[in-house]
């Protein structure tokens, strides 16, 4: 069967099954949650016995480190995906809440209700918690998802996708809700992506050229989660102990995803203080510095920053390094430079604090803590299916709420317009 042919079949049953999700009671929804988190604990060696397979072609590959680490499920991941699994059966359902009721002069009784978005689309790559994760936040908020997950993490998406199927027919649901496409061809994605008579939304999370594919292609509506160039600014009026944790931990914590810090801004009245030991504790971390020539004329013995450093998205242990004159030339290069993720200042400063806050713009802005917390669960989100870089129709930790839209109901006792 030709590519579009099945991406298509794919697409109607997940419409179809998605009137099945969307009436589901609150009760009904969290049993099968919580009885997906216990298919996947129960299957903890077939997920890692797939998950080789995906490991041992990464390596093959050459792929980095800090991507195999992305990649990676060992037993403590995959208990962490079960857990984030009840976490959300937990969580309120935003299913049916009233937003808010107004009466009307003409004794009309308007209320404005959470509804399922329908049908959500979700393009990833190489990180096979995400089909758990996106997964449930889809169920629990009334959707039925199509997963299409990255080559590199075919085995572990299938399997993981699978338990979940499982799960659904133990409740006598149709297993298409979710569905998963195992066709990694380009072409998958371009057919998927115009199927608007059957898909609600698309929601992409991987590099800029799958983002900038999708938002050429797609007919139906995207949020994308975009590249995370973040930067920490250190401010003269900074905490050095402070500053100093707050960098390692932002850089090194997880070098390879996207709320880690890709350039570290420093103030010149403070770069002296700071930098010899900061780079210092860095490099024996394994992290590569690359300066601008300020820094290098503090610290001997690290690269020169280029161009190219200031707009890179490493997602490994590779630190941009630059000493600004001022909060302003801080902020400049953030605007010019940033992805619109999440941003860091430390400072001791409330004038500081209010400007930085108010003149960079971002998902999430961090104070005097490390950009490594804009993350769903630490939101008190639950997993969360992305982290939206874009404005609308939501920004920053996508969690169930932003898996909703909403409607209208009106009561009336036969009222009509004159």
């Amino acid at each position: 069967m030709d590519i579009k042919d099945v991406v298509l079949n794919i697409a109607k049953k997940a419409k179809e099954s998605s009137y099945y999700i969307a009436k589901l009671s609150t009760l009904d929804k969290n049993n099968l949650l919580i009885n997906m988190a216990e298919e996947i604990e129960a299957n903890i060696d077939y997920i890692q016995e797939e998950n080789k397979k995906d490991l041992e072609y990464a390596k093959e590959k050459s792929f980095s480190n800090a991507f195999i680490d992305r990649l990676l499920l060992n037993e403590n991941r995959i208990r962490s995906m079960a857990q984030g699994i009840r976490e959300i059966a937990q969580l309120p359902d935003p299913v049916g809440e009233y937003i808010w009721t107004k009466k009307r002069p003409n004794g009309l009784q308007i209320s404005k209700v959470r509804t399922p978005l329908g049908v959500i689309a979700v393009i990833y790559e190489s990180r096979p918690n995400v089909t758990a994760d996106a997964a449930s936040l889809c169920l629990k908020s009334g959707n039925t998802i199509i997963l299409r997950g990255g080559k590199e993490a075919i085995n572990s998406n299938c399997a993981i996708a699978d338990i979940l199927q499982k799960s659904l027919r133990k409740f006598n649901l149709p297993a298409e809700i979710v569905s998963i496409i195992k066709d990694t061809n380009r072409q998958a994605i371009t057919a998927l992506v115009k199927l608007d008579q059957y898909i609600d939304v698309i929601i992409p999370r991987g590099g800029e050229n799958l983002i900038n594919a999708v938002r050429q292609d797609a007919i139906i509506p995207v949020v994308f989660h975009a590249k995370g160039n973040c930067h920490l600014y250190i401010d003269k009026e900074a905490d050095i102990e402070m500053a100093h944790k707050i960098t390692i931990n932002a850089k090194v914590q997880r070098p390879g995803v996207c709320n880690a810090i890709e350039t570290l801004l420093v103030h010149k009245s403070i770069a002296k203080k700071i930098l010899p030991d900061l780079i210092k504790k860095l490099k024996e971390l394994n992290v590569e510095i690359r300066g601008c020539q300020k820094t290098k004329n503090i610290v001997n013995n690290i690269k020169e920053a280029s161009e190219k450093d200031w707009e890179e998205e490493y997602l490994s242990l590779i630190l941009a390094v630059k000493v600004v004159e001022n909060m302003e030339e801080a902020i400049c290069h953030i605007r010019k430079y940033g992805s619109l993720h999440s941003e860091g200042i430390v400072t001791n400063s409330i004038f500081r604090i209010n400007k930085f806050t108010q003149e960079v713009d971002a998902s999430a802005i961090f104070v005097n803590s490390s950009t490594r917390f804009n993350d769903g669960n630490q939101f008190g989100l639950g997993a969360e299916i992305g982290i939206s870089t874009q404005k609308l129709h939501v920004r920053g930790p996508m969690g169930l709420e932003d898996l909703t839209s909403t409607k209208y109901i009106v009561l009336g006792n036969g009222q009509i317009r004159e």
